[in-house]
């Protein structure tokens, strides 16, 4: 073990606060884990897991956003980029920016609005990670990547996937809103539709609602799609998998309910509040006389008072516990810019039983989800993992604007997304675990000039410790801790005091008990390379997607950069 000998520098700078100082806002409580992003606009959520993280993608509202200028209403029609955001403890979230779906699409593709993603191994045992996406109201588009989840992605066709005019498809007055699931033999299903109801429909069954076999490849319907008969449907459709049996959930229109004591197949259930999302099940998905209507699982409660009327869900199990995916304006009202429509993510727990598929009534709340485990502090973490923050904005180290007030946020998911800081900036990770023997140090990696204060437990208290640096470029820079003061388990507020064109990438605890992995092995003649995860870990063989990589010079300066990687590691 290292032993670090504590510079009396560095101990007075424990305990030391800068003069006053002005924090951002914060727009989510500290205490509360919804909605996921303190900052970020984004809805109608789907996920997937992968190693041990979620994956969930939404509808960048913040884009739209951003082209109103901050204010009006959202129109959805500037939308045309996913958002991607992940954690493996549900109470800190690593922001990966954002998918360019309309600059990997190409001029087909008009908007990405409610993706549904789904990732398999396929029949030559390469992995597939898919997002399916409506392209506005018109038809459903399809991006791959065969590489990790949140990419590179490429466009695999040259039009959509789904279209008027195709067989099954018409009449649907909106062919969008897709929900996407690979059966128990290995099968892909698409539903989707939505829209008031046809000519030839009602209120009660608007016949808008498909669904349809998918093709070996996922990228194709394998036969018409049919109709598949959700009562007072209006759109947001998904499918899950429970016990053999598929699971259709969507979101009612806001028609009246005059007509359901018509409905034969009601099983006893009252009628579905307006706006509220309902369930159906089968064990033939293209037998429309098949399907059993379940009932309402998520009531329209206004989003717990946040004032939106419709939702869009995704149910999602993790770690043997099923969560609810949704959307509110909780963040918009709390912001009070005075714009409408812009929604967030976010997440709680729903019983559900999988022998008998009954979903229990879900209550939105800003409370959410209670972390299934606590943050380890020794791995490296990327600064855009936060619970919450005040101020902070994300950059593209790559494509940074000359306008410094133009947010670059519609870049593609990218391996070089930084967070911009600013003085008085800020953002807390909740639950970081020191354990019993505490840190005796602190790297951070970032460029510019900045004094970053590291504060326990409330973004008030006076600063555990201190760190000024300054450098033209990324570069990594550490202090010593006592380790007396950073030890069992804190809320750790990293508050920016001052900052100079600050881009902040990563940090990173020491433990008293382990060494830092930024030791990495060096030799005078032969560099050594170590590669890690985006959480810190140790790579050795089979690394996929994007990894972290550590080496040190030949003049003993230590190098880390995130990269994609390569096919032979």
């Amino acid at each position: 073990m290292n032993k670090r000998t504590f510079l009396s520098a560095a101990l007075v700078a424990i305990g030391f606060q800068a003069g006053a100082q002005t924090l951002a806002t914060s727009y989510k409580d500290v205490g509360n884990g919804n909605p996921i992003s303190p900052c970020v606009f984004c809805a109608d959520p789907t996920a997937i897991d992968y190693q041990g993280r979620i994956y969930v993608y939404g509808t960048n509202d913040h884009q739209q956003y951003l082209v109103n200028g901050k204010s009006g209403s959202n129109g959805y029609g500037n939308i045309k980029s996913l958002v991607v955001f992940s954690t493996d403890d549900l109470g800190n979230w690593t922001f990966h920016g954002t998918i360019d779906v309309g600059k990997i699409c190409g001029s087909w593709c008009g908007q990405s609005w409610a993706p549904s993603a789904i990732w398999r191994t396929n029949a030559n045992g390469k992995e597939e990670f898919f997002i399916y996406f409506a392209n506005g109201g018109g038809s459903v588009g399809a991006i791959r990547s065969t590489t990790s989840p949140v990419g590179p992605f490429s466009s695999p066709l040259s039009n959509a996937m789904i279209r008027h005019g195709m067989p099954g498809v018409d009449p649907c007055n909106w062919v969008f809103d897709p929900g996407v699931v690979i059966d128990d033999n290995g099968t892909g299903w698409i539903a989707f539709g939505g829209g008031d109801p046809q000519s030839t429909g009602s209120n009660l069954m608007p016949g808008n609602s498909r669904i349809a076999k998918l093709k070996p490849t996922m990228l194709g319907l394998d036969g018409p799609a049919v109709n598949l008969p959700a009562p007072y449907l209006f759109e947001a459709s998904e499918l899950n998998m429970m016990n053999g049996r598929y699971v259709y959930t969507y979101n009612t229109s806001w028609s009246d309910r005059n007509a359901w004591n018509t409905y034969a197949k009601r099983n006893g259930q009252p009628a579905p509040s307006t706006c509220s999302m309902c369930y159906m099940v089968t064990d033939n998905p293209l037998d429309p006389d098949a399907w059993e209507y379940r009932g309402e699982y998520v009531p329209n409660e206004g989003n717990f008072g946040m004032g939106w009327g419709n939702n869009h869900t995704h149910l999602h199990k993790f770690e043997g516990q099923y969560y609810l995916f949704y959307h509110s304006t909780l963040l918009e009202q709390t912001m009070k810019t005075g714009a409408s429509g812009f929604r967030s993510i976010g997440v709680n727990k729903v019983g559900v039983n999988e022998e008998t598929q009954k979903l229990n009534k879900v209550t939105m709340n800003k409370t959410g989800v209670t972390m299934i485990r606590n943050l380890d502090p020794y791995q490296m973490q990327q600064a855009e993992t936060m619970s919450t923050c005040g101020g902070i904005s994300y950059e593209d180290f790559t494509n940074i604007t000359q306008v410094p007030s133009i947010n670059t946020l519609g870049n593609d998911a990218s391996k070089n997304l930084q967070v911009k800081m600013r003085p008085g900036t800020w953002t807390m990770v909740r639950k970081a675990d020191f354990g019993t023997m505490g840190a005796d140090g602190l790297t951070i990696r970032a460029k510019g000039k900045g004094t970053l204060e590291v504060r326990l437990n409330s973004r008030s208290n006076k600063a555990s410790a201190t760190l000024e640096f300054s450098s033209a470029s990324m570069a990594l820079h550490t202090i010593q801790l006592d380790p007396s003061v950073f030890k069992k388990v804190c809320n750790v507020f990293f508050v920016f005091t001052a900052a100079e064109n600050v881009q902040w990438d990563s940090w990173q605890f020491n433990s008293v008990e382990t060494s830092s992995i930024d030791a990495a092995e060096h030799s005078t003649f032969n560099v050594q390379r170590s590669t890690y995860d985006l959480s810190g870990r140790k790579l050795r063989g089979g690394a996929k997607g994007l990894i972290i990589e550590r080496y040190t010079d030949e003049q003993g300066i230590v190098h880390s950069r995130k990269r994609l990687a390569s096919p032979t590691e």
